[in-house]
């Protein structure tokens, strides 16, 4: 089995590798090109006279699947919408009791997702656990002196890892009013704020934790990006009834919306190509904060410019 991972892995690298995704690029820029030039009927370009011969070959082979080029990131969540993700959330060594209660919380925001004491186990020991199980993804919270500050969000079974940092957490029971029972059916998520290049990823990975939403549901989860700093709330509301036949639409301000809890910040401050117990894995994206000018990562900044115009 170890064996069989290791060649996996080597697999899944190699398809990572930037030159050959430039190159698969270059071939799909070539394949469009041809395409374009025999439905218009228009000459072949210069640049691809000698090599049409293949190419023709290449078109006449493609199909629905093929005919767009595929990323790593397909590869990484294929299944993402199609299949019911299996989340296994879990703490560090030596919880804390307000740890545990944060742990159980968390369990419940994820439908179907299996929550599992720490114990001995260590970290490449409760991955192979994970990957014997099935599981798509594995959480691990941390604290400091009692108080959850890190979250873990891994991928299986190759990637990737996301490193978040968490602040001002506020458990259900620290909510000014008592939250009604936590309904567990698959909740609408709200993204706001995640247009770059890494919030896109961002964003991905925290969608693949979550399976599609149920349209009749009244849970929402909202991750909204302001300055990187993901901001998370979960509420439930209820729609209004209006008579039967008349017509009658409902309004945003007439939806009743209740928190539930828990709610928390997030920080990015690391992305690696790989699972957390692997070794030498490349790093995709890592927050520097002592750059002379750091620009924000998860949002472009022309949106921040249009909503101050607004």
């Amino acid at each position: 089995m170890l064996r069989r991972n290791a060649r996996l892995r080597k697999e899944y690298l190699y398809k990572k590798a930037p030159a050959l995704e430039d190159k698969e690029a270059t071939t799909f820029d070539k394949k469009r090109k041809l395409q374009e030039a025999l439905e218009s009927q228009k000459p072949i370009p210069t640049e691809l006279r000698g090599e049409d011969r293949k190419l023709r070959k290449v078109l006449d082979l493609a199909d629905e699947r093929t005919k767009e080029q595929r990323k790593a990131m397909d590869d990484e969540y294929a299944y993402l919408g199609v299949k019911d993700p299996k989340v296994l959330v879990t703490t560090s060594r030596d919880p804390s009791s307000r740890l545990s209660q944060f742990l159980k919380e968390l369990r419940m925001l994820f439908p179907g997702a299996q929550r599992m004491n720490r114990g001995s186990y260590v970290v490449k020991d409760l991955m192979q656990l994970a990957r014997s199980h099935e599981m798509t993804d594995v959480i691990l919270v941390h604290e400091h002196r009692g108080e959850p500050d890190g979250m873990v969000v891994c991928h299986l079974p190759f990637g990737p890892t996301a490193y978040f940092g968490l602040s001002n957490v506020v458990l259900r029971h620290d909510l000014a009013e008592k939250p009604p029972a936590m309904s567990e059916a698959s909740p609408h998520l709200l993204f706001h704020g995640f247009t770059a290049k890494t919030g896109l990823r961002v964003k991905t990975i925290l969608q693949a934790l979550f399976p599609p939403a149920k349209q009749a549901g009244d849970r929402v989860m909202t991750f909204a990006n302001h300055h990187d700093v993901i901001h998370f709330r979960h509420h439930s509301f209820a729609r209004p009834k209006g008579p039967a036949g008349d017509g009658h639409r409902s309004r945003a301000k007439d939806v009743a919306l209740t928190e539930n809890g828990p709610r928390f910040q997030m920080r990015l401050f690391r992305v690696e190509l790989g699972t957390v117990d692997m070794k030498d894995v490349e790093v995709e994206w890592v927050l520097r904060p002592y750059f002379n000018r750091q620009k924000e990562a998860l949002a472009l900044p022309e949106e921040d410019d249009e909503q101050k115009a607004t």
